[in-house]
C-alpha cells in the first residue's frame, strides 16, 4: 500500500513507474531432499599453481637479538633469507650490531594481527590502536637499526584484530622481508612498509611486506545452485539470467568446520554486473551468510576431509565441532541502487534470524519487489518502512547526461590515489588485460565501473566482468583484452598470468610485468595531463578531510533531515572527479569531428571501416608529437572503431554523444587550468519537496477481543512458498508494473535531446534581450513546427518524392533569408525520410545545404544522414536520356524566355488602351450623383488613382532554371515525346490551358523546373485568401481525383509528332496574341515567394483576392486578445514581444499595464456545404445590396474606390454575400508561443507517434496543438494537410470502406484566413475608427456593428485625422484624438491604442497597397517625440498613444503583417 504525503498519490499510481527490484532469488547447495555430491568443485587452474597456504594466520611477532645469545621461542619461525633466497642479516657489517632477527607464530588461540608498521622513535608518534613491539621476549631492546647517535630507533608495531572478531575475521597470513638492491619486488597480493628497517649507512635497505587474508582449513567448496526465485515467471523484456546463482556465490558454496564456540560472522555484502548480448547492463547484489549444515547429510569421506573423524582411530566422532554451509540471498534490477540493496537484503537476513511474526518473509519480498518503484520527477524521494525500526530513503539520481552506472570514482580515487588511476587511465586507454582483485567484494564492482565510465565516451568492448566468480576465472587466459575484478583469495592458488597488469585495491598497488607494461603517463598530451592530476591530488586531499564512509542509514530523522546534506557533499565530490577525467577525454579528442568523412556515394564493400569513415593520418598528425605513441594505440583499438561508427551512423547513446560534443567545444586543451564552467551542468530538479512513503505490507486481521498471535518463526532463510506471496492483484493501491505502451513510439529523429533543449533554452533567453534575434528565435521554432509535421505531410502526399523535394526547397529558403534554427530537427528529419523513402541522392543534397549554411552537425544528425546513404537504394543505369530531355527543356524555356518581351509590349499597349478608355468614361461620370452599376461587358481594372501603376496589370515574369536532385529516380511510366513536350510547355505557360493544371509525376520532365513570379489571376504576393489555401495545400489532393485529371491530361496531349513540331513552331514565333491564363508553380513545390522578413509587411492586407467558384469551408483566425487588467486589445506582434524565453509559461505581458495574461487564439469555422436539397435564399441585405457586385461578373471598375476597396472585405471572398446555408462554430484557445507549442507537440508525437497529426480527430482531441499549428503554418505560407482535417473532423468518422485515413477532402474546398482585428467585436465598447469609416462609405463589412456609436466619434473626425496623416502631420491627429476622447477615467475608452486607430484607420481609407507600416512607423514616432515634450511620455504612455516596442515591430518584420482587419 503507498500513502503520499501529497494529494498527488493517485495521480502518481497511474503513470506506471518502473519497479526498483526485478526479481530476488536464494543461491547455496540443494536443500535437504538433495545429496551432496563426493567430489568437490575445484576450477580449473589459470594460472601456475602456488604451494598451499598455511591454515592459521599469524598471531604474534617478536625480534630476538643473536648477537646477545637469544634463541627463537617455541612456536615461533624465523625470517632468515629474504624473498629472493639471499642471506639477511639487519645492521651488518657493525662490530656493536645486535644482528636483529624477526620471528612470527601462528595459531588461533588469540585474534589475529591485522597490520604492521615502522616507528622510527622522536620523529613520529605511533598511530592509534597500534602496539610498539620494543623489547625482545628476553627483555633486550627490539630496535632493529645500528646503534648510534645518527641513527634513529626502528622498532615494529602491529595492531590485533578486535576480541571476538571470530574465525572469519581477516589477519596478516605472511611475512617476508625484501631487498630493492638484489633486484627484488614486492610479492603480489602483499602489502610493503614504507619505511627501512636499515636507515643506517652500513648494509642493503630491507623492507618488511606482509600479507593479509582469511585463513580457513576443512572447506569443502561446490557449485552454487538456483534454490529459489520470485517471481517465478521470467518479464519477457527482462528474464532472469542463468548464471545468477554463481556470481551470488562468486568463491563457491561452501561447507565448513567450525569450532563449537565460534560466533556467526557478519554478513558480506557483494554487488556484480551482467552484460546481456545487446550490451544492456543488469544489476545485482547479494548477501553471504552461514547457516547450520546437519552432520548427518554428510559421508564418511566428506567428515574425514572437514575434520570431524579422527586420524587416528578410524571412525570416532570429534566433538566440540559444528558444521556450517553458506548461502546467498539476492535481487537483480536494471539501476545501480546499490546501498537500497544492501539496505534491503540485511533486513530480510535479521528477519530471518529473529521471530517469531505475523507476516511471512514471503510478503515483504513480495510487497518491495511490486510496490516500491525507482524515483522519479514526480516522486523525487520514496520512503520506504520495511518495519517500525527499518527504514529505507530513496532519492532521485541526479539528472546527468552522462549514463547512469554503479561506478564510484570516490572508492577509485581513495583506494588508487591520482598517479595509480591516471595509469589505469591510460592502460584502459590502450586496451590492456586488468586484473583488478580485493578482499572486499562489494569494492570491486564500483571501481571497475569507474574504470570503464572514466574513458567516456569510448565503451569499452572487450570482456567485462566486475566480480568475477572462480567457476569463469579461465577468461584470465583468454588472448584478448579483459577487465576482470576478483577477490584476492584466488592468489592463494595460482599466480597471476605474466601479462596481466594486477591492481591490488586492500595495498594500492599495481603489479606488472617488465614486457607487458603500459605506456608511462609522460605520452599523455602534457597540458591536458597537469591538469587532471593537479584536480585529482587536490580532490584526493579533500577527500581524506571529508569522507567519513557509509553513515548510519537506520535513524528515521536522519533520512529526513541530514541525509540530503552528508550525500550532496559526497555527491559533489563525485562529479567533480567525474568531470575531471571527461575534460581530459575532451581534450584528447579534440576536433574529431573534422576528421569524419561523410558518405557521399553509393555505398560499396568496407564502407564502414574506421578508415573510410575517419581520416585517421590527419587526426595523429594534429596532434602533440610527444603523443603519437599514444594515439597511434588508441586509434587502432576496438573501442575508437566502435566510437567512430557510433557518431557515423548513430546508435542508443547519441545523446551522450552530443553531449560529449559540447563539452569537447568547451574545453581549452592549451591552458593550464581547468574551465571555470564545470562541464557536467547538473539539471535543476523540480524542487518539490515531495516524499512518497511505502509502508509495510498490511498484517493479517485480528478477531475483536483477541491479540494477535505471531506464527512464523525461522531457524536460519526459509524456503519459499509460492501460497505466502502477495500477488499485484490483491494489493490495494499497489504499483502497476511497467508494460508496452498504449501508443507507438515516434522516431527519435523529430526528438530533442535534453543537450539539444538546453541549447534551445540558453539560445532564446539570449534572444529575448535583442529585439531583431527574438523575432528570428520564433521564426525559427516555427520551422522547427513544420518539419515536426512533416512526416505526416509526406506520408499524406500522392507524390512522396515531391513532398520531399518541397521539404528540401523550404529548407533553401530559410537558407536563403538566414532563418535562425535552435537546432538540427529540421536537417534531421528531411534526411531520416529520404533514408525511409529511398531518396539517396537527396539526404546529400541536404547535408550540402548544411554545409553551406555553416552548420556543423551534430552526432545525431550525422548518423542519420550516413544510414540514409548507407541504407538507401540507390539508383541503377545511366542518366543518359535523362540529361538529353534535360537539354531539350532548356532549349524550350530559352525560346520562351525570348519570347517574353514581346509579349510584355503588347500587354502594355493593351494596358494604355485600356487607361485611355477608362479615363475618357471617368470624365463623363464626374457630374452623376451617384454611380452606376457596372456593365457586365467591361472588364474589372482599378483606376491608377494613389499609385503610378494599376495593381491589376500582369507582373512580368522573371523565370529562373533550376536543377533540382530527381535526374536519378527511377519513373514508374515513361510517357510519349510528343506528350513530354506538350506537357512541359503548357506547364510553362507556353501553350494556352485546355486540361487540368495537375502536372504529371511520371518521365523526367521534372527534373528541371521553372519557377517564377507568375501568379494566378488575382493572386498577389501577399494574399492569404483562397489562392494562398489552394496554393500551399493543394499537395494533398485526393487519390481519386489526381488519377482521372492524369489521365485526361494524357490523352489529350497526345499528338502526332509532325503537327506538335508545327503548333510548336507556331507558339515560339511572335504573334500579336495574348496569353489568356497565368500559371502557377506546380502544387508540389511551393511559389518562390519572398518570405515574410523581405517584403513589404502591408502587402496583401486590402489586396484584392482571387475568388475561388465555391468553398466547402471557411476557417477565420485571430490572435487579437484582450488584457482584463487595462480592457485593452493586444495584437499579435505585440502578444509575441511579451512572451517569456521559457517553453513552459503560457504568458504574454501587456504592452499597457505590463500585466501577465493568457492570450487566446480566436476561431471560427463556416462549414457552407449544403444541408438541404435546395439552398435557402440569401438575405437581402447581402446579395441585393446596390452596391455589391454581381456574383460571376466582372465587377466594379473605374474611379469607384469605395466598391473596389469592398472587394477586400471578408464577406465577397466567394463571390456572394454569404451562404445559402451555412453552419458558423466558434471557440477560442490558448495562443502558444512557437517554444511552448514545440515542447507540447514533441510530447504528443512521441506518445502518440507522428500519424495522429494527420488523422480526422486531431481538431477535437488536441485543439490547442492544432489550431496553434495551423495559424503559425498559414502565417509562413507553409504547404500542410491541418486545413483539411477541418472538413474530415466535421463529416465524422470514415465509412468502414476507406483505403487509408491519409485520404483527406480536397483542400481546395477548405479556405483559412487570417485576421488582424478581433473576430467579434464587443458591443458595449467603442467602436473602431475603421469601422465606422467603412460605415460613413458605406462599405460592406464581414461582421456589422452591434452596439451604438458615440457621437464624438463623426465623420469629420475621421476625415481630420485622415487630412492630418495625409499631410505629414501625425502629431496633430494624435493630439485630436486625444482631444476628442478626453482624460481617462471620464472620457471615452478604446479598447486599441491610439496607434492602433490611426494605423488601421489609414489602412481602410487609403489601401494597404498605397502606404507602408515602416514609413507611418516613422512618422509616428517622430510624432510621438514631438508630443513629448509637450506633454510628456508618460501621460501619452497612460492614454495609451505610445507605439509598438521595437522587439514587436521587428516581430512584425520577421512574421509579415496579418493580412487582414
Amino acid at each position: 500500500m503507498e500513502a503520499d504525503a501529497v494529494s498527488e498519490g493517485g495521480a502518481m499510481a497511474e503513470e506506471r513507474p518502473p519497479r526498483l527490484v526485478d526479481y530476488f532469488v536464494i543461491a547455496g547447495l540443494p536443500g535437504s531432499g538433495a545429496p551432496i555430491p563426493e567430489e568437490t568443485w575445484v576450477p580449473e587452474p589459470s594460472g601456475p599453481l602456488r604451494p598451499p597456504r598455511p591454515a592459521e594466520p599469524i598471531t604474534d611477532v617478536a625480534v630476538i637479538a643473536r648477537a646477545l645469545g637469544e634463541e627463537v621461542p617455541q612456536g615461533y619461525t624465523c625470517i632468515q633469507a629474504s624473498v629472493g633466497g639471499h642471506p639477511l642479516e639487519l645492521s651488518a657489517g657493525l662490530l656493536s650490531g645486535t644482528q636483529p632477527v624477526i620471528c612470527y607464530r601462528r595459531g588461533r588461540d588469540k585474534p589475529p594481527l591485522v597490520e604492521l608498521g615502522v616507528l622510527y622513535e622522536g620523529k613520529e608518534r605511533p598511530k592509534p590502536g597500534f602496539q610498539v613491539l620494543d623489547t625482545t621476549p628476553y627483555s633486550h631492546s627490539a630496535n632493529l637499526a645500528p646503534p648510534g647517535p645518527g641513527h634513529p630507533r626502528t622498532y615494529l608495531t602491529y595492531r590485533r584484530a578486535a576480541e571476538g572478531a571470530g574465525l572469519h575475521a581477516l589477519g596478516i597470513t605472511d611475512l617476508c622481508l625484501v631487498l630493492p638492491s638484489k633486484g627484488e619486488g614486492t610479492p603480489h597480493t602483499y602489502c610493503r612498509l614504507p619505511r627501512n628497517l636499515n636507515p643506517g649507512m652500513w648494509g642493503p635497505a630491507v623492507y618488511l611486506c606482509y600479507k593479509v587474508g582469511l585463513a580457513k582449513a576443512n572447506t569443502l567448496v561446490y557449485e552454487a545452485e538456483l534454490l529459489g526465485r520470485y517471481p517465478e515467471e521470467d518479464n519477457e523484456t527482462f528474464p532472469l539470467p542463468e548464471s545468477v546463482p554463481v556470481f551470488c556465490l562468486p568463491m563457491g558454496a561452501t561447507i565448513e568446520c567450525w569450532p563449537a564456540q565460534t560466533k556467526y560472522p557478519v554478513p558480506v555484502f557483494s554487488t556484480f554486473v551482467l552484460t546481456g548480448a545487446a550490451g544492456n547492463k543488469v544489476y545485482g547484489a547479494a548477501l553471504q551468510f552461514y547457516e547450520a549444515f546437519p552432520r548427518a547429510r554428510l559421508s564418511e569421506r566428506q567428515s574425514r576431509a572437514l575434520g570431524l573423524l579422527s586420524a587416528v582411530e578410524r571412525g570416532r566422532a570429534l566433538g566440540g565441532r559444528a558444521v556450517r554451509s553458506r548461502r546467498a540471498i539476492a535481487v537483480l534490477s536494471r539501476w545501480p541502487a546499490f546501498p537500497a540493496f544492501r539496505a534491503f537484503l540485511t533486513f530480510l537476513y535479521r528477519y530471518s534470524v529473529s521471530g517469531p511474526h505475523r507476516l511471512p518473509l514471503e510478503a515483504h519480498i513480495s510487497h518491495f519487489i511490486h510496490n516500491v518503484p525507482f524515483p522519479s520527477p514526480q516522486r523525487p524521494r520514496i520512503l520506504v518502512q520495511m518495519s517500525p525500526y527499518d527504514n529505507l530513503l530513496l532519492c532521485q539520481p541526479v539528472s546527468s547526461p552522462l549514463p547512469l552506472s554503479g561506478a564510484s570514482f570516490l572508492q577509485l580515487l581513495q583506494n588508487l590515489g591520482p598517479e595509480l588511476a591516471i595509469t589505469l587511465l591510460l592502460a584502459v586507454l590502450t586496451e590492456h588485460k586488468l586484473l583488478v582483485h580485493s578482499l572486499r567484494p562489494d569494492l570491486l564492482t564500483s571501481v571497475c565501473e569507474a574504470l570503464v565510465s572514466m574513458i567516456f565516451p569510448l565503451h569499452w568492448q572487450c570482456p567485462y566482468i566486475p566480480l568475477c566468480p572462480l567457476a569463469l576465472a579461465d577468461v584470465l587466459s583468454a588472448p584478448v583484452p579483459f577487465i576482470v575484478g576478483i577477490h584476492s583469495s584466488y592468489f592463494d592458488l595460482h599466480d597471476p598470468p605474466s601479462d596481466v597488469i594486477c591492481v591490488d585495491l586492500d595495498t594500492n598497488t599495481l603489479f606488472q610485468t617488465e614486457e607487458k607494461k603500459p605506456l608511462t603517463p609522460r605520452t599523455l598530451p602534457r597540458r591536458p595531463y597537469k591538469v587532471l592530476l593537479a584536480t585529482l591530488t587536490a580532490l584526493y586531499q579533500q577527500l581524506d578531510q571529508t569522507y567519513t564512509g557509509p553513515e548510519e542509514e537506520a535513524s528515521l530523522e536522519f533520512l529526513l533531515t541530514d541525509y540530503e546534506a552528508v550525500c550532496g557533499r559526497r555527491d559533489r565530490l563525485e562529479r567533480e572527479v567525474q568531470g575531471a577525467f571527461l575534460r581530459f577525454m575532451a581534450c584528447l579528442l579534440k576536433g574529431y569531428r573534422d576528421f569524419l568523412r561523410p558518405l557521399t556515394k553509393a555505398p560499396s564493400e568496407g564502407a564502414r571501416d574506421v578508415d573510410n569513415l575517419f581520416f585517421l593520418q590527419g587526426f595523429l598528425k594534429s596532434r602533440e608529437r610527444s603523443s603519437h605513441k599514444l594515439y597511434s594505440q588508441l586509434l587502432h583499438t576496438q573501442m575508437f572503431s566502435q566510437f567512430i561508427e557510433e557518431c557515423s551512423f548513430g546508435s542508443a547513446r547519441h545523446a551522450a554523444l552530443e553531449f560529449f560534443d559540447s563539452c569537447v567545444d568547451k574545453v581549452h586543451p592549451e591552458q593550464e587550468k581547468p574551465e571555470p564552467t564545470p562541464l557536467v551542468e547538473l539539471e535543476e530538479l523540480s524542487g518539490s519537496e515531495l516524499t512518497v512513503f511505502i509502508t509495510p505490507p498490511e498484517e493479517p486481521p485480528v478477531p475483536e477481543g483477541s491479540e494477535p498471535t505471531p506464527q512464523y518463526c525461522y531457524d536460519g532463510f526459509p524456503e519459499l512458498r509460492a501460497e505466502l506471496f502477495e500477488s499485484p492483484q490483491e494489493q490495494t493501491g499497489a504499483l502497476p508494473v511497467p508494460g508496452l505502451s498504449r501508443s507507438a513510439p515516434s522516431s527519435p529523429a523529430p526528438r530533442r535531446t535534453k543537450q539539444e533543449m538546453k541549447v534551445a533554452q540558453r539560445m532564446a533567453q539570449k534572444a529575448a534581450a535583442v529585439p531583431e534575434l527574438w523575432a528570428r528565435c520564433l521564426l525559427g521554432h516555427c520551422y522547427g513546427l513544420w518539419f515536426l509535421c512533416l512526416p505526416a505531410y509526406v506520408r499524406s502526399a500522392p507524390s512522396r518524392v515531391q513532398a520531399l523535394h518541397t521539404a528540401y526547397h523550404v529548407l533553401r529558403q530559410m537558407e536563403n533569408h538566414k532563418v535562425v534554427l535552435p537546432d538540427e530537427v529540421c536537417y534531421r528529419v528531411l534526411m531520416q525520410l529520404c533514408s525511409h523513402y529511398g531518396q539517396p541522392v537527396l539526404s546529400v543534397r541536404v547535408m550540402l545545404e548544411m554545409r553551406q549554411a555553416g552548420i556543423v552537425p551534430n552526432t545525431i544528425t550525422y548518423g542519420y544522414y550516413n544510414k540514409a546513404v548507407l541504407e538507401s537504394k540507390w539508383p541503377s543505369g545511366t542518366p543518359g536520356g535523362r540529361l538529353r530531355w534535360a537539354k531539350l527543356r532548356n532549349i524550350v524555356l530559352g525560346a520562351a524566355q525570348f519570347r517574353q518581351p514581346l509579349k510584355e509590349r503588347w500587354q502594355q499597349q493593351q494596358q494604355q488602351q485600356q487607361q485611355q478608355a477608362a479615363a475618357q468614361e471617368a470624365g463623363s461620370s464626374q457630374t452623376e450623383p451617384c454611380l452606376e452599376r457596372p456593365s457586365p461587358s467591361r472588364p474589372l481594372q482599378r483606376q491608377t488613382t494613389w499609385a503610378g501603376r494599376s495593381l491589376r496589370d500582369p507582373a512580368s515574369p522573371k523565370g529562373r532554371l533550376l536543377k533540382s536532385g530527381s535526374l536519378g529516380s527511377a519513373r514508374e511510366a515513361q510517357p510519349t515525346v510528343e506528350a513530354g513536350v506538350a506537357h512541359m510547355m503548357e506547364a510553362l505557360g507556353v501553350l494556352e490551358s485546355r486540361a487540368s493544371p495537375v502536372p504529371w509525376h511520371d518521365g523526367s520532365l521534372s527534373d528541371l523546373s521553372l519557377t517564377g513570379e507568375e501568379l494566378a489571376a488575382g493572386g498577389s504576393p501577399g494574399d492569404s485568401g483562397s489562392a494562398l489555401s489552394t496554393q500551399s495545400t493543394e499537395v494533398v489532393e485526393g487519390l481519386s481525383e489526381r488519377v482521372p485529371k492524369a489521365s485526361g491530361h494524357q490523352d489529350e496531349s497526345s499528338t502526332p509528332r509532325r503537327g506538335l513540331g508545327a503548333r510548336l513552331q507556331q507558339l515560339l514565333t511572335p504573334s500579336r496574341r495574348r496569353s489568356s491564363v497565368s500559371r502557377i508553380p506546380p502544387p508540389e513545390l511551393p511559389p518562390d515567394l519572398p518570405p515574410p522578413a523581405h517584403r513589404s509587411p502591408m502587402d496583401g492586407l486590402l489586396h484584392p483576392r482571387e475568388r475561388p467558384g465555391s468553398t466547402a469551408s471557411e476557417i477565420l483566425l485571430s490572435s487579437c486578445s484582450l488584457c482584463r487588467a487595462c480592457d485593452s486589445l493586444v495584437y499579435d506582434e505585440e502578444i509575441m514581444a511579451g512572451w517569456a524565453p521559457d517553453d513552459s509559461n503560457l504568458n504574454t505581458t501587456c504592452p499597457f499595464c505590463a500585466c501577465p495574461f493568457v492570450p487566446l487564439l480566436s476561431v471560427q469555422t463556416v462549414d457552407s456545404r449544403p444541408s438541404a436539397p435546395s439552398p435557402k435564399p440569401a438575405p437581402a441585405g447581402a446579395s441585393g445590396s446596390k452596391d455589391a457586385p454581381v456574383p460571376g461578373g466582372p465587377g466594379p471598375v473605374l474611379s469607384d474606390r469605395r466598391l473596389c476597396l469592398a472587394l477586400d472585405e471578408p464577406q465577397l471572398c466567394n463571390g456572394h454575400m454569404g451562404g445559402a446555408s451555412q453552419r458558423v462554430e466558434g471557440g477560442a484557445w490558448a495562443y502558444l508561443s512557437p517554444l511552448v507549442l514545440r515542447k507540447e507537440l514533441e510530447s504528443l508525437v512521441e506518445n502518440e507517434g507522428s500519424e495522429v497529426l494527420a488523422l480526422p480527430e486531431l481538431p477535437a482531441a488536441h485543439p490547442i496543438i492544432f489550431w496553434n499549428l495551423l495559424w503559425y503554418f498559414q502565417r509562413l505560407r507553409l504547404p500542410s494537410i491541418l486545413p483539411c482535417l477541418v472538413l474530415a473532423s466535421c463529416s465524422g468518422p470514415p465509412p468502414p470502406q476507406a483505403p487509408s485515413p491519409w485520404l483527406v477532402p480536397d483542400p481546395a474546398s477548405v479556405q483559412v484566413r487570417l485576421l488582424w482585428d478581433v473576430l467579434t467585436p464587443d458591443p458595449n465598447s467603442c467602436p473602431p475608427l475603421y469601422v465606422l469609416w467603412r460605415v460613413h462609405s458605406q462599405i460592406p463589412q464581414r461582421v456589422a456593428w452591434p452596439g451604438p456609436v458615440p457621437a464624438s466619434l463623426s465623420l469629420d473626425l475621421l476625415e481630420s485625422v485622415l487630412r492630418y496623416v495625409g499631410l505629414n502631420e501625425v502629431h496633430k491627429a494624435i493630439g485630436l484624438l486625444l482631444e476628442t476622447l478626453g482624460p481617462p477615467p471620464t472620457g471615452l475608452h478604446l479598447q486599441r491604442g491610439i496607434y492602433r486607430e490611426i494605423l488601421f484607420l489609414t489602412m481602410a481609407a487609403l489601401g494597404k497597397d498605397h502606404m507602408k507600416i515602416v514609413n507611418f512607423d516613422k512618422r509616428y514616432k517622430s510624432a510621438f517625440n514631438k508630443l513629448a515634450s509637450s506633454m510628456g511620455k508618460e501621460e501619452l504612455r497612460q492614454r495609451r498613444a505610445q507605439m509598438p516596442t521595437p522587439k514587436a515591430i521587428d516581430c512584425r518584420k520577421c512574421f509579415g503583417a496579418l493580412l487582414e482587419c
